[in-house]
C-alpha cells in the first residue's frame, strides 16, 4: 500500500514538471514572438549605414567598438608559400566591375586629399613603389575561404610616397570603383596593417578582369566584401565613408 502511495505522489510531481516546462515553454515563444515584432516596428538606421532596425545597429556598433579596441596593426595574418595558392582564385561579386562603361587606356587612381586636391596616379607609377607578396587564407561572409597569392604595393607604402600623412591621421578610408557602383569604408588603423596592399597582380600575372583590373584592395583582416576590387577613387575623412553592405545590414567594420 505504501509502494502504491509513493507512486502517486511520483506521478504527481512528474505530471507538475511537465505542465511547468510546457508552460515555459509557450512562454518564451510568446515572449519571442513579441519580440520580434517590436523589433519590426522600431524605426531604421536610415544614414549611410542604414537598412536595419536601430537596436540591430546598436548591437553591431558595440561589436565593432570591442573588436576595434582589441586591434593591432601589429597582429599579422598567417601566411603560406606560394605553392600553397589555389590556381584559379574564386571571385566574391561582380558589383562595379561592368565591362563595357569601363577603359582600361584611361585609368589613373585618383587619390583625393584632405585639402580636397586630387593625385592622379598612373599604373606605372605605382609599379615603380616596392613590391610585396601577401599569400593567405581569404575568407568570404558567403562561408568559403580560399589560400591566394596576390602582389602588389603596401598601402602604407603608398601613404609614404606620396606625402600623404595628414590623410592618414584622419579615421577612415573611402573607396570606390569607377562607376561608384560599389564603395567601401575601412577603419584607418586595418588599411594601414603591413598586409593591406594595393594589389596588381594575382598569381604572378596582372589581374584579370573579373578580379579588379588594373589595381584592387587586398585587405587580409577583413572579410572579402571590404576588399573592394578595380579601385577608381580613395578618398580620407574623420567620418564614416558610405559602405555597400553596411547599408545593406551587414556590419561595417567586417573584421577578421
Amino acid at each position: 500500500m505504501k509502494e502504491i502511495q509513493v507512486d502517486s505522489v511520483g506521478a504527481r510531481k512528474y505530471k507538475r514538471k511537465s505542465l511547468l516546462a510546457f508552460l515555459v515553454f509557450f512562454a518564451m515563444i510568446a515572449i519571442g514572438w513579441a519580440g520580434w515584432k517590436w523589433l519590426l516596428r522600431q524605426p531604421l538606421d536610415n544614414g549611410i549605414r542604414g537598412g536595419i532596425q536601430q537596436p540591430l545597429r546598436k548591437v553591431l556598433d558595440i561589436n565593432e567598438e570591442v573588436y576595434s579596441g582589441l586591434y593591432s596593426t601589429k597582429h599579422l595574418i598567417k601566411e603560406y608559400p606560394r605553392t600553397a595558392a589555389a590556381k584559379k582564385a574564386r571571385v566574391n561579386g561582380y558589383v562595379g566591375l561592368a565591362a563595357d562603361t569601363f577603359d582600361p587606356s584611361t585609368w589613373k587612381l585618383q587619390v583625393v586629399k584632405a585639402s580636397g586636391d586630387t593625385l592622379f596616379i598612373p599604373m606605372d607609377d605605382i609599379k615603380k613603389l616596392p613590391k610585396i607578396d601577401v599569400v593567405f587564407n581569404f575568407k568570404c561572409i558567403e562561408g568559403w575561404s580560399q589560400i591566394t597569392w596576390w602582389s602588389g604595393v603596401r598601402f602604407s607604402e603608398l601613404i609614404k610616397h606620396y606625402g600623404l600623412e595628414k590623410e592618414a591621421n584622419m579615421k577612415f578610408v573611402g573607396m570606390n570603383t569607377p562607376d561608384e557602383e560599389y564603395y567601401v569604408g575601412i577603419d584607418m588603423p586595418s588599411v594601414l596593417q603591413p598586409q593591406t596592399i594595393l594589389c596588381y597582380e594575382l598569381n604572378g600575372q596582372p589581374l584579370p578582369m573579373n578580379q579588379g583590373y588594373p589595381l584592387r584592395l587586398i585587405i587580409p583582416v577583413k572579410y572579402g566584401v571590404k576588399h573592394l576590387k578595380r579601385i577608381g577613387t580613395i578618398s580620407f575623412s574623420n567620418t564614416r565613408p558610405p559602405d555597400y553592405w553596411a547599408e545593406r545590414g551587414y556590419d561595417y567594420y567586417t573584421g577578421l
